[in-house]
């Protein structure tokens, strides 16, 4: 019997230095995507904070507080008479109604004509004043009792 020796084939040499360059391409360009996905997402955060800014104000520029067409109430005046009692004055087209708010109930306590006269009532300084000169009236007023009551006189 004949016995047949087989040898190996050389393998064919291959120029792998490409192949490690582009390797190191690869890993930096998965980097470059992923940071321009991260720059989108950013962006488009930044696009819906923006529209709901604008949409804020739009809405605050459109119906202001005071009386909005259709509204006839104002509040003129509340004041808490318990932890949940509340008695409300309000100004329903020149008609005032004194309510009682607590306990998930309204009602009506009172109801009468508006004053004509709403203006509130002008303050003791006139707004020509300044501050310092209404803060000096008052500490000469202070410090005017607190001498008089130094010397024995009591109140």
């Amino acid at each position: 019997m004949s016995e047949r020796v087989s040898t190996p084939e050389p393998a064919p040499q291959v120029d792998t230095s490409g192949l490690v360059a582009l390797e190191g391409s690869v890993g930096s360009s998965d980097a470059l995507l992923g940071m321009a996905a991260l720059g989108k997402t950013a962006a488009a955060l930044a696009l819906v904070v923006a529209v709901i800014f604008l949409c804020s104000y739009l809405v605050k520029r459109l119906h202001p507080q005071g009386r909005v067409h259709g509204q006839h109430l104002k509040v003129v005046g509340s004041t808490a008479v318990g932890n949940r009692e509340r008695v409300v004055i309000v100004d329903v087209e020149g008609t005032w109604l004194v309510l009682g708010v607590g306990g998930g109930q309204v009602n009506k306590l009172h109801e009468c004509a508006a004053p004509v006269d709403t203006m509130p009532p002008s303050p003791v300084h006139p707004e020509g004043s300044s501050f310092a000169s209404r803060f000096a009236s008052a500490l000469k007023q202070n410090a005017g009792q607190a001498l008089g009551r130094g010397k024995g006189s009591r109140p």
